[in-house]
């Protein structure tokens, strides 16, 4: 498949929204923690292959990035990871792997617009989970917090492959969050969403408008969303994206260059030269 080459001018738009720059690149847990803001959502550990902004794109400040064959011994890649650990203990932003399983980090201001898509209600989890994410759940929601392996023993999936098919499934589900973890021995400490974002995840969103603000989040990021290119940064369904994407239009926010392919207004009337 072949990719369209984006204008210089929305590649510009990306090395500075998605600190794709030197002198802008993500050093701290603050300086990450800003950077979520400024996008609105960000994946964790993908390089110029995957569409979307990047912690580890913003922590290399380069705009073509490869992640390396043995990320062990690469420096890069052990900032993101630390910094990743950092801004998930802060709490100041949601991180857990969401749709399609990918590690992902939300601000604040969206995250009870992802909640619309993806989080379950109360009263319809017996019908939508797993049993065994009903178990997991029911555990965390008596303890607030277990390390894996009291999680393990405490909602008595003792099997490693289903009980990390269960959390994956609430994680997606917004359901359950990595909030802090131990290195030695390494361990993930578990609890609810809810407990963390009680505020966020509370406030009701109807489901077009979320659609419409990941949209948004997305394009003021990127500049320019290609064909199918908000679907594979966000985990929309290409059906939703687009529904997304046309409010936007329809507001004056955004503007169609083709089918499937819009850009944001501001930098379309600049370019066009109608705007000052």
């Amino acid at each position: 498949m072949t990719i369209p080459t984006l204008p210089e001018r929305i590649e510009f738009h990306r090395d500075r929204m998605w600190r794709r720059e030197e002198e802008l690149r993500v050093e701290s847990a603050l300086d990450a923690e800003r950077f979520i803001e400024d996008v609105g959502f960000a994946n964790t550990l993908t390089d110029a292959r995957r569409a979307g902004p990047s912690l580890y794109i913003a922590v290399c400040g380069r705009r073509d990035v490869s992640l390396p064959r043995h990320v062990q011994k690469d420096e890069e890649t052990r900032l993101t990871w630390y910094l990743k650990d950092e801004v998930m203990r802060r709490g100041r932003v949601y991180y857990a792997k969401l749709a399609g399983g990918r590690s992902m980090f939300v601000a604040p201001r969206l995250i009870s617009h992802f909640a619309a898509v993806w989080m379950p209600r109360h009263k319809d989890e017996a019908g939508l989970l797993s049993e065994a994410a009903q178990r997991i759940l029911k555990v965390l929601r008596r303890e607030h917090e277990l390390g894996t392996a009291d999680l393990r023993a405490e909602s008595g999936i003792t099997e490693r492959a289903p009980f990390n098919r269960a959390l994956d499934e609430l994680q997606r589900q917004m359901k359950v969050i990595p909030q802090d973890v131990i290195y030695r021995p390494f361990s993930y400490i578990w609890g609810l969403a809810e407990d963390r974002f009680p505020e966020e995840l509370r406030k009701r969103v109807a489901r077009k408008t979320a659609l419409r603000e990941i949209a948004r989040a997305y394009l003021a990021g990127a500049g320019m969303s290609l064909l199918g290119e908000t679907a594979r940064a966000s985990g929309l369904s290409r059906v939703d994206a687009g529904l997304g994407n046309h409010q936007l239009v329809d507001e004056g926010y955004a503007m169609r260059v083709t089918r499937g392919v819009y850009e944001l207004g501001s930098l379309k009337k600049y370019a066009d030269g109608t705007a000052a």
